[in-house]
């Protein structure tokens, strides 16, 4: 059954935008919804909280392993607690840069993602969705900007939130988790050999959703 359950798989790097627009292509066709970076997050949030240190591959995928989120809407709650913005902090943020580098943990999350798979359809962001979770997936997109793009959009995220933010720590920030992401042995960040790749530099998240609809209904 899920092998016949469509899904887009959107990728790309770290404020590339692809959240919201995966949030909102999954709203405009009625699917269901896969952050898989926040998967990462929890376990990061894991990790600070028990300290785990981030080179502890094992112990990480053991985290991920017993870990039983539950989605509902945009919140996310574990264990009982509502742990939505704990997971967006800067400090988890780089700690689940830094422990998505181990296979083992990966690993440990694969089957978990892939449950998100129900009819009538998944629409599912990542760094490897279309490349190791979801290889069937209907369609591919790489979703890509700018680093100036991506450090603006996320400083402003931040402003937004009450929290300091400079635009050069940021920019300098997203150079690191680009080169960390793209080098790691274990599912490197790169494009699906027949993904479609956008780049939303200076589009809205408008006309990327309305692109990547496109795409969809021409596939």
């Amino acid at each position: 059954m899920s092998s016949s359950v469509p899904v887009i798989a959107i990728d790309g790097p770290t404020a590339s935008g692809k959240g919201t627009v995966a949030q909102r292509v999954a709203a405009a066709l009625g699917f269901h919804y896969l952050d898989s970076g926040a998967l990462y997050r929890l376990v990061a949030l894991l990790a600070l909280e028990r300290g785990v240190a981030a080179d502890e591959a094992e112990q990480l995928a053991q985290l991920a392993a017993t870990m039983r989120p539950h989605f509902a809407g945009d919140r996310i709650e574990l264990a009982g607690r509502d742990v939505t913005d704990a997971i967006r902090t800067e400090e988890v943020s780089a700690m689940a840069s830094r422990i998505a580098v181990h296979a083992p943990l990966r690993a440990a999350l694969l089957e978990l993602q892939k449950s998100f798979r129900r009819p009538p359809g998944l629409v599912a962001d990542g760094r490897d969705m279309g490349t190791v979770v979801f290889p069937d997936a209907r369609l591919k997109v790489y979703l890509t900007a700018s680093v100036e793009a991506r450090a603006e959009r996320r400083y402003k995220q931040l402003i937004e939130k009450g929290i300091p933010a400079n635009i050069a720590a940021l920019s300098a920030d997203l150079r690191a988790r680009d080169e960390r992401d793209s080098r790691r042995s274990a599912a490197p960040l790169k494009p699906a050999e027949d993904a479609y790749q956008l780049d939303s530099s200076a589009l809205a998240i408008d006309e990327v959703v309305a692109q990547i609809l496109d795409w969809y209904r021409r596939v």
